[in-house]
């Protein structure tokens, strides 16, 4: 008899334990549903968000100076500030807001040590759109080393970018050699830079 109970109590235990699982199952179902993207479509792993002081200006700005695309804009309920906006450089998607709840802008915090990087088909050409439109030039456009035609930029509320083409693949085994001379240049007063010119140059 005890052989019977015991033999019972297995499967009893048995028949609760399968019972939970589809339970289990059904939670993990019921928090993704069906159809939803995990990243929305249109975004990126990284989307940078920029804090600013002027959000509506700003959309203006990088609209001018990037040729960003506008996706929307959420005011404050007062029309005050902008909570939210999205916008777009080429495929790839960002986001800013005004100043609040303890966000800083650049121009309040005394600068930033953030730079938004654009990989771009023709970089002189954005590079002349950008200075146009206001953008003051942090390091001039140049050949670099590592293979990209380079520079940095501020724009009107603080914020850092960078703009380049990628103009040549340098073979790791020349990168060492490349740094080395860029750095000497460097500390000789020199811009670092590839150099001018159709043909790759030699280091």
């Amino acid at each position: 008899m005890p052989g019977k109970a015991k033999r019972a109590a297995k499967k009893t235990k048995r028949s609760t334990s399968k019972a939970k699982r589809p339970a289990s199952k059904a939670k993990r179902t019921a928090s993704k549903p069906k159809g939803v993207q995990r990243v929305p479509k249109g975004y990126h792993t990284i989307s940078p968000h920029l804090v600013v002081k002027g959000a509506n200006d700003a959309i203006e700005f990088y609209k001018k100076a990037f040729g960003a695309v506008e996706h929307g804009r959420m005011p404050t309920p007062d029309g005050s500030a902008i909570m939210h906006a999205e916008m777009q450089i080429g495929d790839s998607r960002f986001f800013l807001n005004d100043e609040m709840m303890g966000a800083k802008s650049p121009q309040s915090l005394g600068g930033s040590s953030i730079t938004v990087h654009l990989y771009v088909e023709d970089v002189d050409a954005l590079w002349n759109q950008a200075v146009a439109a206001g953008c003051q030039v942090a390091m001039p456009l140049a050949n670099q080393f590592w293979g990209d035609r380079y520079g940095m930029l501020a724009d009107p509320f603080g914020h850092n970018w960078s703009l380049a083409s990628h103009i040549e693949d340098v073979p790791p085994e020349e990168m060492g050699q490349r740094a080395a001379a860029a750095m000497a240049a460097m500390g000789g007063g020199e811009q670092p830079q590839m150099g001018g010119g159709e043909q790759p140059p030699q280091w």
